[in-house]
């Protein structure tokens, strides 16, 4: 890191001293603060003229005012002559509104942002489990998608025989990731979830299809919002005769009833990643296990930085 200068905005600063820790290096000198009427003020207190900068910030609630201390950090190290800039997002905002369903009247906002992210000079992106793919390629410049969930669960395999795991996709839309973390597990079959979501944040189980009967579920998915839906699988799986259910989710946004729902729901364990900090909800839900996912970021940052692949994180 002896050219490169690693900075954070206020989103997550435990998660940012633990990248730099595994770094062996200090977090830059950056104020990031707030004038008395409380707009943004940012001053970089470093020279960065040449220097390959990165900045560590999750765009979670309060997405606004995350998102702006990224966009004016960026700003301000790209007129400071940085030679690059590297976001370092582990959580995106706005990745949900990646499309106009049937033609609603709605905004795209995952462009949006991206758009903003593009025009005020950031040269890459490094982001988790983002919650749709597609978003990479609302950007003109690098981004590296880093999937967690099958790193997250590979613990798994020191506590349960093979045989007695079975993974379930949440959805019909998570397959995919579903298919990964059971191919990593040595699973050979996978439980899907059918539902349908009358509205953001409500859903109704409809069907279960796939044999949990005596197993240990599964559940891996992007992220976890108000726990609705998880809390709907859960019942359903044990009502099927699940024995026990653990869901791994990279994303804890867990806003509104989320904890009520979690501690009311049938899951056993919910491990999370800590790309959003959620103070002291562990303690308010017992259930809640963090994954520390420093390690993660610190080896991506590495190899960005050294020229080596991304892509040998995934195997």
């Amino acid at each position: 890191m002896s050219n490169r200068v690693l900075f954070t905005g206020n989103s997550n600063i435990d998660l940012a001293n633990k990248v730099a820790k595994n770094l062996e290096t200090d977090l830059g000198p950056m104020k990031v603060g707030t004038f008395s009427d409380g707009e943004i003020n940012v001053e970089v207190n470093e020279n960065v003229r040449g220097k390959d900068t990165f900045i560590i910030q999750s765009t979670n609630n309060p997405a606004e005012k995350n998102l702006m201390e990224l966009v004016l950090m960026v700003d301000a190290l790209k007129r400071a002559s940085a030679r690059s800039i590297t976001a370092v997002i582990p959580y995106f905002g706005y990745s949900r509104q990646d499309r106009r369903v049937r033609s609603a009247r709605v905004p795209i906002s995952a462009k949006v942002i991206a758009d903003m992210l593009s025009e005020v000079g950031i040269s890459r992106i490094i982001t988790l489990d983002i919650h749709s793919e597609q978003i990479q390629g609302f950007f003109s410049f690098p981004v590296d998608n880093i999937y967690t969930a099958n790193i997250m669960v590979k613990g798994l395999l020191e506590k349960y025989d093979v045989e007695d795991l079975q993974v379930v996709s949440p959805d019909t839309g998570g397959v995919i990731r579903a298919r990964s973390v059971a191919k990593t597990l040595g699973v050979q079959d996978l439980a899907i979830i059918d539902k349908r979501r009358e509205k953001a944040n409500e859903s109704e189980v409809i069907n279960l299809i796939g044999d949990v009967e005596g197993k240990v579920c599964i559940v891996p998915d992007d992220l976890i919002d108000t726990a609705g839906t998880l809390s709907n699988a859960s019942h359903a799986l044990k009502d099927k005769g699940a024995k026990e259910i653990i869901a791994y989710i990279t994303h804890p946004v867990l806003s509104g009833d989320a904890i009520k729902n979690l501690n009311n729901s049938a899951i056993d364990k919910l491990v999370v990643s800590n790309s959003i900090d959620i103070g002291d909800k562990s303690k308010k839900c017992p259930k809640i296990d963090v994954f520390d996912i420093s390690p993660i970021l610190s080896e991506a940052i590495t190899r960005i930085a050294t020229g080596d692949s991304i892509s040998e994180l995934f195997k």
